[in-house]
């Protein structure tokens, strides 16, 4: 099981969940489910008013999860990733610093979510 930590100054001390390893909750919901103030409007990826800094916790290399095309389009407008990221993500399966918490798929590795 992952552990999936937020931080923001709008919290007043960082807050560890644990998540379903193979679970298809996104990072939006699973905080949500333990009242994590991340910012939501749209819920599906169109708005980009989700964005959270994405950070692994071990040494180990971040596994990748797929970008939607909404989230490709939404974070490179907003100048959180770039071209080469939204590649890398493609090619070699390295998830980019910056994602929509509505379309993150928790995955099995422990996590810091930055919002």
């Amino acid at each position: 099981m992952p552990n999936v930590t937020f931080t923001s100054p709008q919290m007043k001390k960082d807050l560890t969940v644990y998540a379903v390893a193979g679970d298809t909750r996104t990072l939006l919901a699973l905080a949500q489910a333990n009242k994590v103030p991340v910012a939501f409007e749209c819920q599906n990826g169109e708005c980009g008013s989700c964005q959270v800094q994405v950070s692994v916790l071990s040494n180990k290399t971040p596994i990748g999860v797929a970008l939607t095309e909404k989230e490709k389009t939404v974070l490179r407008l907003a100048g959180k990733i770039t071209a080469q990221q939204i590649a890398d993500a493609e090619t070699k399966d390295l998830p980019p610093p910056w994602r929509l918490a509505c379309q993150c798929v928790v995955r099995d590795e422990d996590v810091l979510v930055t919002f």
